[in-house]
C-alpha cells in the first residue's frame, strides 16, 4: 500500500529505511512501517511526497521531528534534556541496591 510515484529501487529503499526509523504515535510500539493506523498512513505518504519532492533523509526526519516532537523518532539520540529517561532506570536500580545493603546490615548488626 505504498504510493505509486515510488517506482523506482531507491526511492523504495530510502521509503522503507525511513518509515523504519519513525514511530507511529497511534500504535507506539511499532513504526510506521508496521502499523496500519489511519494516522501512520498519512506519515506514509507524507515521506513518499517529500522523497518524490527531493528532500534528503536528514530533511525528511528533521520535518518529522520538528511537527511531531522526539517521539516520533523510533531510536531518538540521548541528549541532555532525555538522558534522564536513559539513566534513571540504572539510577533507581544503585539507589535501592545502596537501601538493600544498608538495611541487610542493620538486621546483621541487631543480631549481634
Amino acid at each position: 500500500m505504498q504510493p505509486e510515484f515510488l517506482a523506482n529501487v531507491v526511492n523504495e529503499e530510502r521509503f522503507q529505511s525511513l518509515t523504519n526509523e519513525l514511530r507511529c504515535l497511534v500504535c507506539q510500539n511499532q513504526t510506521i512501517a508496521e502499523s496500519n493506523a489511519d494516522l501512520a498512513v498519512d506519515l506514509k505518504n507524507l515521506v513518499a511526497k517529500q522523497i518524490s519532492e527531493g528532500k534528503t533523509d536528514k530533511e525528511i526526519l528533521q520535518y518529522m521531528e520538528d511537527r511531531y516532537g522526539e517521539f516520533v523518532l523510533y531510536n531518538p539520540p540521548v541528549t541532555i534534556e532525555n538522558s534522564i529517561l536513559w539513566l534513571g532506570p540504572f539510577i533507581v536500580l544503585v539507589i535501592a541496591v545502596f537501601f538493600l545493603f544498608g538495611s541487610l546490615k542493620r538486621q546483621s548488626n541487631s543480631k549481634d
